[in-house]
């Protein structure tokens, strides 16, 4: 039992070694614009007679019925949507709703909620990122290309894009039902893995930019449970051990 205890102790410290880890990549993006947080998920771990009924040997009715420890599994990121602060600056946009926007570098295409846009020498609506810049797209998956001499672009709640009288395009605007089909690749950008994205029919908030949804004093709190729960299994294991070892001694003395 104390081996049993042991293991357990063990998958309590990767459970809060791992939301500590999160926690503090959130905590480091609580400032990124267009960022969706992290969630540490874990299940309950069958014990091995259950998991793997047919190649076990030993089976009993009272320890089968206890538990196998947690386990860790891909984190996934919320999807709630985050506080929009007003900018001013014309190519700033945000997303009211579920959707992201399309973005595209050379054949590569990527998924965004981070509007903080801006336009290139060449006059393309542009991300710029640490892993290269990607051009906006419109609906129909062109480069969304303004004129650099030209008046300030306007753009509206719907994506149309317009350029004094002049319709440039409207940003493409996509959607998808099941968010674990979506990766995060860094720097607030996800790829799709499997399936297709839709068109969304969330609203585009000009002029401004969704913050964080990371709450940095949730994400303190976090941290220290975590650390304490940390803590607390390195003792029991500490504990576990001294029993084993006075077990051990005590059944040789009486040998």
């Amino acid at each position: 039992m104390s081996t049993y205890g042991m293991w357990l102790s063990t998958t309590g410290m990767k459970v809060s070694e791992h939301r500590q880890t999160l926690m503090a990549n959130n905590m480091a993006n609580v400032s990124t614009t267009g960022f969706k947080h992290d969630l540490a998920v874990m299940q309950r771990r069958p014990v091995e007679s259950r998991e793997d009924a047919g190649g076990m040997r030993f089976q009993d009715a009272v320890l089968d019925r206890m538990s196998g420890g947690i386990e860790v599994l891909q984190p996934r990121f919320t999807t709630e949507q985050g506080h929009i602060d007003v900018t001013g600056r014309p190519l700033d946009l945000a997303i009211q709703g579920d959707g992201y926007f399309q973005v595209k570098n050379g054949d590569e295409t990527r998924y965004t909620r981070n509007g903080t846009f801006t336009m290139n020498a060449t006059g393309e609506v542009v991300l710029a990122t640490g892993s290269g810049v990607w051009n906006v797209v419109d609906t129909g998956g062109a480069p969304i290309l303004l004129d650099p001499a030209g008046p300030a672009p306007l753009i509206s709640k719907d994506g149309t894009v317009m350029q004094g009288t002049d319709k440039v395009g409207r940003v493409a605007l996509v959607a998808q039902d099941d968010p674990t089909k979506l990766r995060k690749t860094g720097e607030t950008l996800f790829e799709l893995r499997d399936g297709e994205m839709r068109p969304s029919t969330a609203m585009i908030v000009p002029s401004a930019l969704e913050r964080s949804t990371f709450d940095p004093m949730a994400g303190i709190a976090a941290m220290i449970e975590a650390s304490r729960a940390y803590q607390l299994n390195a003792t029991m294991i500490q504990l576990q051990d001294q029993l084993t070892g006075q077990a051990v001694s005590t059944i040789g003395r009486m040998a």
